[in-house]
């Protein structure tokens, strides 16, 4: 046992000794350790990119066939899966209907803590059988530890029903990495604070899972040229970001990016096809055809070299 009375195989719960006196140090000195943390956290999820590549490779075809996204988690590790998750609706165009968010505790535990909710194996094996998870859907499973139950139940559980599982932990022998098909471990050691694991492990887990997603998003055409063309235009700002949008990718005038937004619906990706010269009738049955992806699409307009 180590001398905080924990297992030694959990790093992520150890105590650093250069950090023992951290209470009494300067105010920039605190500052400056708790940025070189987070340097590490990144550093490591640098390290992890090969077992990132080898997820989106395998979730990519099991999403294009329509399945589902989850994230499931506890505490920290649980609030930074929701944030993710829900992210990907607004920014990408993802359907809320294929994005499933489990949260030890429910929804109680996104404004407070609810620890001994991450015990409970069974009410997880329920909640996440309660979405019925099939072979097309991708689970993402988040512990800093890699050793909490309600997230290792719900894993092996969606595991047998045939879901694609994916794990992630800031420990290299947690639990969950066993109990998921895919493990990805982003090994972040001891805190500043010990066993805070908000902290890098914190930023380790919302880096890896931002890759991801994000990644998996462009992979499946809800980015074209670097921009969210499946953004959702819900507010004044997000107009004119659309606007600057269709203007850059189809190099056409501001008007002519107006009208073509107001007859989609303020939809971007249907926009840029209209102001490129493809007639509004043939968008939808052209987008069915490539998989609502510009870049396979024959046709669209090469915007200037200058973006104007």
């Amino acid at each position: 046992m180590t001398p905080n009375g924990s297992p030694p195989s959990i790093a992520t719960e150890r105590q650093d000794p250069r950090y023992a006196d951290v209470d009494i140090w300067p105010t920039a000195a605190v500052l400056d350790a708790l940025v070189e943390s987070q340097m590490s956290a990144i550093a490591a999820v640098r390290a992890a990119i090969p077992e990132l590549e080898r997820c989106v490779e395998r979730a990519l075809p099991r999403l294009l066939a329509g399945g589902r996204l989850f994230y499931v988690g506890a505490g920290t590790s649980g609030r930074i899966g929701m944030q993710d998750g829900v992210e990907l609706l607004p920014t990408f165009g993802w359907a809320p209907e294929r994005l499933v968010l489990l949260l030890a505790g429910g929804q109680d535990a996104v404004y407070q803590a609810a620890e001994g909710a991450e015990d409970r194996e069974d009410v997880a094996r329920a909640d996440i059988l309660a979405h019925q998870p099939g072979p097309d859907d991708v689970v993402l499973s988040i512990a800093a530890s890699g050793s909490t139950p309600y997230t290792c139940a719900a894993v092996a559980a969606a595991r047998a029903a045939g879901s694609l599982t994916i794990g992630i932990a800031c420990n290299r022998d947690g639990r969950l990495l066993r109990e998921a098909e895919l493990g990805v471990a982003v090994v972040t050691g001891p805190e500043v604070i010990s066993g805070s694991t908000r902290l890098k492990a914190g930023t380790a887990q919302k880096a890896t899972l931002n890759l991801m997603s994000t990644t998996l998003m462009i992979r499946m055409g809800h980015a074209y040229r670097g921009q969210m063309v499946d953004m959702r235009v819900v507010n004044a700002k997000l107009r004119q970001r659309a606007c600057r949008m269709v203007r850059s990718l189809a190099g056409c005038s501001e008007r002519q990016a107006l009208a073509a937004l107001e007859t989609t619906g303020f939809n971007v990706k249907r926009a840029v096809m209209i102001c490129s010269g493809i007639p509004a009738a043939q968008v939808e049955a052209l987008l069915d055809a490539h998989g609502g992806n510009l870049r396979t699409i024959p046709g669209l307009a090469m915007p200037p070299a200058s973006g104007a």
